[in-house]
């Protein structure tokens, strides 16, 4: 267990830290922030997931909503940033996440880890949806959440449901404020429960490990917002076509080389 000598900052100063331009900025281009401490995330990962700061230092996870797709990609290609060298999404949230970070922090020490980056060892940066959960974002509804499951020994990889968006969002990246730590005020409150029932339960792991290709999952609360005809025709494109597709809608030329490989989802971070 690490811990720092540095003076902790209230949860009122998290706020303020937060708040204001660095949150008002992200939402305006479809994103929502959550702030956690580090040491609620290791508390409930393993050894070899620990995020490698002070139990008390600040963290937040980044989500992306589902007006991202239209305030801030769309944009983001037709500035002309996207450099068509990886997948364009990641290369949107990245460019976005910098873009506020140094607007908004340019004396703090801010570290990203984004939900595609993968360490050496071929493990993720993060646990996606476990840094959701313990933030309050978003449940992360398990095999072990259900009573005597009857799938057995089968493996069902877990998902998160958030209370507003149901599963309409996705969870992009991590940011660690390396230096700031925060004080004992700043309290764990658990993400609304809102699969609540074990045979909704049972319906969504269902839904998401046997038939997650309809995206029912998605709807298994009723939601505020989904995604917009254009974006599921984007997401339901094979990785390797969405180049073309861009191309076909006007967002790229036949000059860009667009490099879109498949994703591979680490099953905590769909």
């Amino acid at each position: 267990m690490m811990r720092s000598s540095n003076m902790a900052i209230s949860s009122e100063r998290v706020e303020e830290l937060i708040g204001g331009t660095f949150r008002e900025s992200l939402k305006t281009q479809g994103f929502e922030i959550y702030p956690f401490k580090v040491g609620w995330y290791n508390a409930v990962v393993s050894d070899a997931h620990h995020l490698s700061y002070p139990e008390d230092t600040l963290a937040l996870v980044l989500l992306s909503t589902p007006s991202m797709f239209e305030r801030s990609f769309l944009p983001f290609l037709q500035s002309q940033s996207c450099e068509a060298v990886r997948d364009p999404i990641d290369e949107c949230i990245t460019h976005t996440v910098s873009s506020a970070v140094s607007l908004c922090f340019p004396n703090q020490s801010v570290h990203a880890s984004y939900d595609y980056e993968m360490l050496p060892s071929r493990r993720p940066k993060f646990l996606a949806q476990t840094a959701a959960h313990v933030s309050g974002a978003a449940y992360y509804y398990q095999k072990s959440d259900v009573h005597s499951p009857a799938w057995g020994d089968k493996k069902m990889f877990g998902v998160c449901i958030h209370p507003r968006l149901g599963g309409w969002f996705a969870i992009r990246a991590l940011l660690v404020f390396k230096d700031v730590q925060v004080g004992e005020d700043l309290q764990q409150k658990g993400p609304p429960d809102c699969v609540c029932s074990q045979e909704d339960r049972i319906e969504l792991l269902e839904r998401f490990n046997l038939r997650w290709q309809d995206w029912s999952y998605r709807d298994m609360v009723p939601t505020e917002e989904s995604y917009s005809a254009q974006q599921r025709e984007y997401f339901l494109t094979p990785p390797g076509q969405r180049g073309a597709l861009l191309r076909q809608w006007g967002y790229l030329t036949d000059t860009d080389k667009t490099n879109i490989f498949p994703k591979m989802y680490p099953a905590d971070s769909f």
